[in-house]
């Protein structure tokens, strides 16, 4: 199902490129939360954190308002669970590089897995 051609999905002028920006700026949250993990410098992360949440968090709001199956599909599932390890991340220090890589791998395996697949509907009930 393309994206065009379901009835459930609505559009604004500029919204794609609302898109790219905050795909830009969840992307630079996660450069530097990686850079900070991998430095060793976790309390420098905190900002990068809190944009890589917050331009991921509006990603999710936007795609879900764009298609009303969104969160239905595997593709909005998926955020769910990276929501959960997120919040796991945030709480166990011990666990974020191991953490940080398994998102990191999980978000792209999604991202740009087929969209026949992303937008497959978990329950067809």
């Amino acid at each position: 199902m393309s994206a065009g051609s379901s009835s459930t999905y609505r559009d604004f002028p500029g919204r794609r490129w609302l898109g790219v920006l905050l795909r830009a700026a969840h992307l630079a949250g996660v450069v530097g939360v990686g850079a900070g993990l991998m430095a060793g410098a976790t309390a420098q992360t905190h900002g990068f954190l809190i944009l890589m949440v917050a331009s991921g968090v509006a990603m999710a709001a936007l795609d879900a308002w764009s298609n009303a199956l969104w969160l239905k599909e595997f593709a909005g599932l998926s955020l769910l669970v990276k929501f959960v390890l997120i919040g796991i991340f945030v709480v166990d220090e011990a666990a974020r590089p191991a953490l940080f890589w398994l998102i990191l791998v999980f978000s792209v395996v999604f991202a740009h897995a087929p969209a026949s697949f992303r937008h497959r509907r978990v329950s067809r009930h």
